[in-house]
This record gives structure tokens, sequence and C-alpha cells, in this order.
């Protein structure tokens, strides 16, 4: 190895490298580990005893992890980052038992959403965004998907990627854009479904395609039929996008075996799933994004079926979904844990899914996620000795440490530059 190291991490007591050919397990945990990388890039990582004579670079940061557990930097798979205004009282009026559909069709929900984002201004969205975008890199999130659809006109849905745009250019965490126009059919098209829809085939997709990654749409109850949304997934796939699907929330609609039947790279919620749907998503190579923040905030009593998942041999992910209505979170940390106490996936499936299962959803697989030779060197120190206490020990921010490319971004929930004031220079779509 000849290059030189620009970041070295020692002493950790338990590193979780997301790799089983580097350790023991499903997650490669290695026991008093170490990681070297340079230009933000992993080089080595393994046991502190077998680290290697590596020339190391003057002014070379090194963090000793004094014994505590080191994991991959977390991995956001799912939210909707861009919205103004927020839906507490409609949160309040749920807990007394007003169901979510109720409030949609009462002109609530997201609904009422989209008219606060269309009225506000652009330097006002991109702060509401920027502030979630902290608040998730601070509690260890070093990759974050998000998505448009609080607009649902040309020139909104435009704005939000924009919005995201500016964000990824000066933050140091990597933003993944997602266009999803197709999240429902706006009040203005409520008698004419298909002339919006030719309208997001036409003028909405040009417009938000060049500045996005992934098409999106909301396959389900309320929302857009299978035909509307294969139509959407097909244009998207014609306009260069990659697509993603919201599957089988509310019912079984369908969703899930359109996401397998399209290649989808991931559907996302999938309470409803029968096994041969999870058959085929497994056979499509399609990535399981499961949102349990979301069904334990509704109160639905459902959660995915991580069983009939398990035994069809799915990859899974696990996301926040942070949006304004169903689940305001921006804390992987929590996810994590109610992946396992509400969501039924053990520690290691929760942990996993939250960094390498994550990063296969963003088509990100090997470069985010993991810390192995040739991944981003991003990763958090955790406020204790074990990953298992991301589950055990609820309540509190546990990321000592925020590391993204090999920088420090985040201490002990203290900012240390995960917004910069100018431009990051790096190519699209970067991991």
């Amino acid at each position: 190895m000849t290059r030189t190291v620009d970041f070295l991490l020692t002493g950790a007591g338990q590193l979780a490298t997301a790799d089983p050919l580097l350790g023991t397990g499903p997650l490669g945990l290695v026991e008093r580990g170490a990681v070297a990388a340079s230009g933000g890039i992993v080089l080595w990582a393994g046991p502190e005893r077998d680290l290697p004579d590596l020339p190391l670079a003057a002014g070379a940061l090194r963090l000793d992890a004094e014994g505590l557990a080191v994991i991959p930097g977390l991995v956001d798979a799912h939210t909707h980052l861009v919205f103004a205004g927020d839906r507490a009282d409609e949160f309040a009026a749920r807990l007394r038992g007003v169901g979510y559909e109720e409030a949609l069709a009462a002109g609530g929900g997201i609904n009422r959403t989209v008219r606060d984002t269309r009225a506000a201004s652009n330097p006002e969205l991109e702060a509401a965004a920027a502030g979630r975008l902290v608040r998730a890199a601070l509690h260890g999130t070093n990759t974050l998907e998000a998505k448009s659809e609080h607009g649902l006109t040309v020139a909104d849905e435009r704005r939000a990627l924009e919005v995201l745009a500016s964000l990824a250019a000066r933050a140091r965490v990597d933003v993944v854009p997602t266009f999803l126009g197709a999240h429902l059919v706006p009040a203005e098209f409520a008698d004419d479904r298909a002339g919006y829809l030719d309208l997001l085939e036409h003028e909405m997709l040009p417009a938000c395609a060049p500045i996005a990654e992934f098409v999106d749409a909301f396959c389900d109850r309320g929302a857009l039929t299978v035909e509307e949304s294969r139509r959407v997934l097909q244009a998207g796939r014609r306009a260069g996008l990659t697509p993603k699907l919201h599957a089988n929330e509310l019912g079984s609609t369908g969703g899930a075996q359109l996401a397998a039947e399209q290649g989808c790279v991931s559907a996302d919620h999938l309470l409803y799933l029968e096994p041969e749907e999870a058959r085929a998503l497994a056979a499509a190579g399609t990535v399981a994004v499961l949102l349990p923040g979301t069904s334990f905030l509704l109160r639905t009593g459902r959660s995915a079926p991580a069983e009939v998942l398990r035994h069809a041999g799915v990859t899974l992910a696990l996301g926040t979904d942070c949006n304004p209505g169903t689940c305001y979170c921006e804390s992987m940390q929590l996810v994590v844990a109610l992946a396992c106490v509400h969501g039924g996936l053990t520690p290691e499936e929760a942990l996993l899914a939250a960094t390498d299962g994550a990063a296969k959803a963003l088509g990100r697989g090997g470069r985010a996620g993991r810390l192995a030779p040739g991944s981003a060197c991003d990763l958090v120190v955790l406020e204790g000795r074990s990953y298992l206490d991301l589950a055990y020990h609820l309540g509190v921010n546990l990321a000592r440490v925020v590391v993204k490319a090999g920088t420090v971004i985040a201490r002990s929930g203290v900012d240390h530059g995960i917004l910069t004031t100018h431009v990051q220079e790096r190519p699209p779509h970067a991991p």
C-alpha cells in the first residue's frame, strides 16, 4: 500500500464494518479495530494489531475511539425533506381518533403541506430543509435520500429539487435527489387525473429529470393506481431516472408486484405484503425500505412483515420517512430502535439495513454504508461500547463523533461544519 494516509482511527472497542468478509457475523464485527483512509476513501479496516505500517500525511487526522463502538455512517433511504409549515394539530387530532384519510378528505394531509410549500419563498424552503439535514447529520446520518413532491406543479417540483441541489453543493452530507411529482393528484386536477399525468410526463419530468437521480410514485389507496404508477415509472426511466416506488402502505394494492415488475431499486413501506410478492422483490433485486417510524406514529398496529421478507431473502433497508404529516423525525438512531422493538428486526438486521442495505436502496452499495477498502470513510463513534446500544439506549443522541469522507463534521451533538458557506467540489450524484 503506497497511498499516504490522511485519516486514521484506532482504539475501536467494537468496529462494525458491515462487510462480513472483514469480521464476524453479518456486520463484519472486529474487536479492537482500526480504519485508515486517504482522500475520504477507506484504504484499510480490521484489527488494530494487524494495522500495516502506513505512511501518514503531515497533518493527518488521528482519532482514538477510546474503546467505544464504531459503525459506518448511517444512510437514510427515504425522506421528504423539502416542505414548509407543520401539521402538529393534525397529529394531535389523530391521537384523538381522526384518521389520516379523514384529514386528507377534509383538505388537510399532504394537500395542506402542498399549499404551505407553494406559498414559501426559496430561502424559507432551503433554510427549513437545511435545519433538518443538520439534525440528521448530528445523529450520524452521512447519506440521505430526499424527494420533491410538496409542490405538484412544474415550477414547484423543479424548485424543490433546486433546493436539494443547493444543499448538496454546500453540505458534507450526501444528498440523493428523487423526483416524486406523482405522490398524488393535486386538488386542482381532482377531476382530470389524466391531465395531471400528461403534465407530469410531458412538462414536469423534462424540467426535473436533469437535477434528479430517481423517479418515485405513491402507488396506494387514495393515491395512484398501478396503471398510473407504471406510466410514471416508465416515463421517468425514459427521462434517465432510476425507478423507486411507495408500495403497499395502506393496503394490498399491487404496488409491490409493480415494483418487482419494473425492476425498481426499492419498494418502500410494504406494510401489506404476501409471500409471493416478497419472492418477486427478491428475484428482481428490489430492496425493501422499511419505515417503522411512520407505522408507529400512525398507530396502524402493523409493521412490514419481517419474517416474510427475511424468508424470501429480500435485502432490507431503513429510512426515517421524515415528513410533516406522518413521521416528523430526522434520527436514524431512533429508526433502528423502532425497527427492532416495533418492526421485528434483530439489532444486526436493523444496523445493516441502516447502513449497507440503505446504501443499496440508493444505488450506492459498496460505496456508502460500509467500512471496507474502497468505500467512503463515513463513520460514527458511538457513546457506548456496542452497536446494541442503538436499540437499547433510547432517548439520547449516541453519536459522539460523526465523520464524513475522513472529516469530523460533528462531536457530541455539536455541528463542526455540516454545511459550509462555499460550494463543495464533487461530481454529480457522488457517493
